[in-house]
C-alpha cells in the first residue's frame, strides 16, 4: 500500500530510539498516523513541528498497518507564530482539537481546507481569533454538532435572536427564552457575522462553542476531556483582552 498527499503535522510522539510516530491532517486521507524514521535527527526534527505543511508519502504492508511517511517540508507555520505567545497558543489549540475530534483515516476535505486557511491566518493578521471562532464552529457542523442559528426554535423569529439552547444547539430569541433565559447560552452577534467582533464578544461565543464541544462532542467520544491546550487559549486571550 502506498499513497502522497499533502497535510498539516497535528503532533508526534517519540518512537524507539530514533523514530517518531506522526500525525497528519492530509486532504484526502483524513488524520492518518506513521512512522518517521530517524525522526529525532538534527536534520528532520526541526521540520516536525505543529502546524508544518508537508508533502508526505505514506507506505506500509497492509492497508491496516501504522505504515511510514516520508515527508518533505513545504512551509513552517511555527516560525511565524514563535515571538506571538497568543498566536501560538491559537496554533497548539487547532492542532490538538484535531487530534482529539477526528476519527482516524477519514476524509474531512472542506474542514481540512477550512483548517489550512485558518492556520494560515495565523501570525499574518490581529484579526485571527475571529477565524478561530468561526473554524471551531465549522469543526462543529462538520462532525455532526452544528448550531443552527437561523431562526428562533420557539417563536420562528429570525430577528432578535439572543441565546442558543445547551440541548438543541438552536438559536433562541429574546421573546422565545421568557423565564428560561438564565438557563440558555450566549448568542453574541459575533455568531451571527454580524457587530464589531471585539474580543470580548468572541470570548463569550467561545463559552457557547466550547459547551458543545465538551457536552456534546467529547462526551460521544467517551467523556474524554476537551484539550487542554484550548483552555489555554481561552485563558491568553482573556489576559489579551484585558491588556488592550
Amino acid at each position: 500500500m502506498e499513497w502522497r498527499d499533502q497535510g498539516a503535522l497535528l503532533a508526534v510522539r517519540k518512537h524507539g530510539e530514533n523514530a517518531v510516530i506522526a500525525e497528519i491532517f492530509t486532504a484526502e486521507h483524513g488524520r492518518h498516523a506513521g512512522v518517521i524514521r530517524g525522526g529525532t535527527s538534527r536534520k528532520i526534527a526541526p521540520i516536525l513541528q505543529p502546524g508544518a505543511q508537508l508533502d508526505v508519502t505514506w507506505k506500509a504492508r497492509l492497508e491496516e498497518h501504522l505504515g511510514s511517511f516520508h515527508v518533505e517540508p513545504v512551509r513552517s507555520r511555527a516560525a511565524l507564530v514563535m515571538s506571538d505567545r497568543l498566536a501560538l497558543a491559537g496554533l497548539n489549540a487547532v492542532c490538538a482539537l484535531l487530534v482529539f475530534a477526528l476519527p482516524e483515516r477519514e476524509a474531512h476535505k472542506e474542514l481540512y481546507q477550512h483548517s489550512i486557511n485558518m492556520l494560515d491566518l495565523l501570525g499574518q493578521t490581529e484579526a485571527w481569533p475571529l477565524g478561530y471562532l468561526q473554524w471551531e464552529m465549522r469543526l462543529l457542523e462538520d462532525l455532526g454538532y452544528g448550531l443552527d442559528l437561523s431562526a428562533c426554535a420557539v417563536t420562528g423569529a429570525v430577528d432578535k435572536l439572543c441565546y442558543v439552547s445547551p440541548k438543541s444547539g438552536r438559536a433562541v430569541s429574546k421573546e422565545g427564552a421568557g423565564e428560561w433565559a438564565d438557563r440558555l447560552l450566549a448568542l453574541p452577534p459575533v455568531m451571527l457575522g454580524q457587530g464589531n467582533a471585539d474580543d470580548g464578544e468572541i470570548l463569550k461565543a467561545l463559552e457557547t462553542t466550547g459547551h458543545f464541544l465538551q457536552h456534546g462532542l467529547a462526551k460521544d467520544l467517551g467523556d474524554r476531556p476537551v484539550p487542554v491546550a484550548r483552555d489555554r487559549l481561552i485563558k491568553a486571550l482573556t489576559r489579551y483582552s484585558m491588556s488592550a
